[in-house]
Formats: C-alpha cells, structure tokens, sequence
C-alpha cells in the first residue's frame, strides 16, 4: 500500500490485492457500507460520476483501474488502450481525498493464469457485442467476479452506456450468489453528445466532433421506432451511415431490454433499446438509447 500525497491531499493506493484485503478489514464494520467503481482508467466525467454517486451512498468507496487483457479479442485494441495512471490519480484526488484506489498487475489479478472462465449468462452473452467480440463477456464476468471477490462491495456503479455489459454482471451476480448490488448509471455525453469513453482520446478533433452522428441518428431512430416498424428504423440507421467515409456501422440492433433479443415486432408491455457499435477507422464506439 502507498499513500501518495498531492498537495496535502493524502489518497490511499494498493497495488496489491493482499495490502487491500487487510486494509479494508481494518474499515468495515457490521453495519458499514462499500462502495465500488471498477474502471480500466483514462477517467472522464462519467467515471467520476459514478465515483460521486458511491461517495454520496456508501461509507467508503474503491475505485479499480485496471486494463483487463482477457476481455480484448483485438490485440491492437489492447496495446492501445489510454494507459494514464498519473493523471487518473490526480481526477480523483480532485474530486475527493477519500477514494481508495485499487491498481493491480495482470500477475496480481490471474496469478500467472491469464485466461478467462467460462460463464452461462442465459444467452444475454450471445447478442450484439458478444457476436462481433467473440470471449469478450467472459473476460469481463471473469475480472469482474475478481474485483468483487476481492473488493467485497456492498455496492458496485456501472454506466448505462455498456448496457449489455450491465445486464451481463447483473446475470452473474445473481447466479453465482453474491451479496453485491449491482447499480446502472445515465449516461454521460460531451457537449456534442458523443458518449463519454476512454477511447474517445484516440479520437482526432474532427472525427470527436463528427462523431454526434451516433447520437443525432439514435435519437431520430426513437422518433420512427415510436410510429413505424423496427425494421423501417433498422434501415433509416442503416441508409444514414451508408455513404458516410468517416464512419463505419458495426451493427444496429433494437433489442428486448431484459432479454437482449433482437425484436422484429413491437408489444405495449415490452421496454425496448437500440444498440449501436460504430468504427472510426480503428477506433470502435458504442452508444445505446432507451426506445420507450
């Protein structure tokens, strides 16, 4: 454990999972809470919209940062994700000195094992970004199973934006029985309404700002789904990427929202979303948007 010291302002770091255990130890109590943020870091605002919401509703909040190799099914996409450590460190002293951060190795984390498990998560696995990212969801039920078996939280704060993501870890919790409570967060956008994520960095100036094409077509697709047939929405999605050279459509799907099945009907008593995975040359982005 380092406790590293920014302007007076002291913030707890491990780096290890056994300093962490025994530190968390010493905090809780019987009728204390933990909050926790588990991230891959380059933080933006929506990361620490979640750090601020477990500071509001638990006792103590953990923050992981950790680059997790086993959900990459693109070597690439690994090597380059945003590794900003320093500067992570600095955002969350900012926004408060009460943070405890978790910043483990691969060794630390896989033991020299780094494979993922295989999980059932009921074919929630089997949709949109587990048929273009083949393993994905299996290194993610993997690491976060982990953090969870490490960090013990009482609560845990997922964006909506990886929201097959959230329902994926919800899945797993309920399976395998564990006592945390798994917490979906809005969505946070730039002033262009680009969802905020770590891979917008990589992103050139005119592709970030091009890149509210995704939402702009999202929310116009809401406006048809609500008076015509999903599929006349698939195809306007479809037809306002087609000659686009910037971008590239991955996939659009409306899906059931609890069961992630693609819907080629709509019923008054089902709750849809729309899913979108768009390519910026090599960078991949992700949206989603609730359709009723």
């Amino acid at each position: 454990m380092f406790a590293l010291n920014f302007n007076n302002t002291l913030m707890h770091i491990f780096y290890g999972k056994v300093a962490l255990i025994a530190y968390l130890k010493t905090i809780k109590t019987a009728n204390s809470t933990i909050g926790f943020v588990p991230t891959m870091g380059a933080l933006h605002q929506g990361h620490l919209a979640l750090m601020q919401r477990s500071i509001k509703e638990n006792d103590d909040t953990v923050v992981s940062i950790f680059v997790n190799p086993t959900q990459f099914n693109n070597p690439e996409d690994l090597e380059k994700y945003p590794r900003t450590l320093e500067e992570d460190v600095k955002k969350m002293r900012n926004l408060s000195d009460k943070i405890i951060l978790y910043a483990p190795s691969v060794e630390d984390i896989y033991e020299g094992h780094t494979v993922s498990q295989d999980f059932d998560f009921d074919g929630l696995e089997n949709q949109m970004e587990g048929k273009f990212r083949p393993g994905h969801f299996n290194g993610v039920g993997t690491i976060v199973k982990r953090l969870f078996e490490i960090v013990t939280p009482t609560n845990a704060y997922f964006g909506e934006k990886d929201f097959q993501q959230l329902q994926i870890v919800k899945k797993m919790v309920e399976k395998n029985h564990m006592p945390v409570h798994v917490v979906g967060c809005p969505i946070f956008r730039e002033d262009n309404q680009l969802a905020m994520s770590s891979r917008n960095e990589r992103l050139t100036s005119e592709e970030r700002k091009k890149a509210s094409i995704i939402y702009k077509t999202l929310t116009q697709a809401q406006e048809i789904f609500a008076k015509e047939s999903p599929e006349a929405t698939i195809e306007f999605v479809q037809n306002a990427f087609k000659d686009n050279e910037m971008f590239e459509l991955e996939y659009f799907v409306i899906a059931d929202e609890s069961t992630l099945l693609p819907i080629d009907h709509k019923s008054k008593d089902k709750k849809y979303r729309a899913f979108i995975a768009v390519f910026v040359n090599s960078i991949r982005l992700i949206d989603t948007i609730s359709l009723n």
